[in-house]
This record gives C-alpha cells, structure tokens and sequence, in this order.
C-alpha cells in the first residue's frame, strides 16, 4: 500500500483527523490485525472527533469567555446559596433553546461571572453560540459602530448568538441612549430566534 500519496488524497480532501489516524495505524504493529471494516471505523471516528473538536475551539474563541469554566467544575460547597439541582438544570440548557432569560445576581465576588462562563461553556459544547460581553465595553462598542456605520452590523451579531452574556451590568445607571441599544439588542435576538 503506498502511505504517502494517501495521506496526501486525505490532506486533500480535508480529511486531517483521518490522516493522523492513518499514520498512527500504518506505524503500529498490531494494525495488521484490525480488519478492513475496523480500519474504516477507526479512521472515521478520528475525524468525527477531530470536527468536533475543531468546531468546540471556533465556538469557544468567538464567544470570548472571560474565565476558563466548566460546569463539572462548579463548587457547590462554597457559601454563595447556589442551588445545585437548579443549577444543573440551567446547565442542560433548555432555557437557551426556549429563548428564555437568565440573570445571575449576588453580592460583588462570589462568582456570578464565572458561573455564566461555565453556563456558556457547556453551551458551546451542546453546539450553540454563544457571546460574552461586559456592559461598559459593549456600550462604549456600540456607540463607536453608530458613529462608522457598524452599527447595524453589531446589532446583528449581537442578535444572532443563541445565548448572549451580559456580565458587569449595573455598575452604572443607564441613558436613554443606552436602554435603547438594550431593547434593539432584545428586537434582534427576538427576530433571529424566530427565523
């Protein structure tokens, strides 16, 4: 069997998680063993993976989360009055795909943040987007795209994501300006939820 121009047919193809599969069989000693239907499923479950993976990092570095978080990580002994089966719930996500609200509150410091990253986290695992935003960054954001003509552009990214974080809200009061950015970003998840 000529291994080169192989690898080079499923470079080809786009097929990377099967090439390194192949490699890895082909230099193997015991692979002589596996049958043609054992190879063939083996190569297949390398690049389902490898897909997978590749699409879990895209989902991760366009949401932009701002801690590290899972929800397996979640530490329910600390005073913070998280309820575990509630939060458990929230984690399958049914919510998300309701089109439903969440708002995580308590005093400064106990982990609101982290555990909306963690929530989103395990939504960019399930396949959702999802897009992490700080209220003061996004308003300072959104009143430079009205001014270069962005702004309709950045509504619509802001609306079309499946879970949309709004972390660091109510350090200020709001202006009119800004409550009106608000509901325009809810007009638009509003729509491309219905879509």
């Amino acid at each position: 069997m000529l291994i080169h121009p192989t690898l080079e047919h499923l470079r080809q193809l786009g097929l990377a998680g099967m090439a390194r599969a192949f490699e890895e069989l082909t230099s193997r000693a015991d692979s002589a063993e596996l049958d043609h239907a054992e190879w063939l499923g083996l190569l297949l479950d390398r690049e389902i993976a490898d897909r997978q993976d590749r699409r879990l990092r895209a989902r991760l570095r366009y949401a932009r989360l701002r801690h590290s978080a899972a929800v397996e990580d979640v530490d329910y002994r600390t005073a913070r009055g998280l309820d575990r089966a509630l939060f458990q719930k929230l984690a399958m996500g049914a919510w998300i795909r309701e089109q439903q609200n969440l708002i995580i509150v308590g005093p400064s410091g106990v982990g609101k943040s982290w555990l909306a990253c963690a929530l989103g986290h395990r939504a960019c695992r399930d396949n959702l987007s999802v897009l992490y935003q700080r209220i003061p960054r996004l308003f300072s954001d959104l009143a430079l795209a009205r001014g270069d003509g962005r702004y309709a552009r950045l509504m619509r990214a802001l609306g079309g994501v499946k879970l949309l974080i709004l972390d660091d809200w109510g350090l200020e009061p709001l202006t009119a300006e800004q409550r009106h950015d608000l509901l325009e970003i809810v007009r638009f998840q509003w729509t491309a939820g219905t879509t």
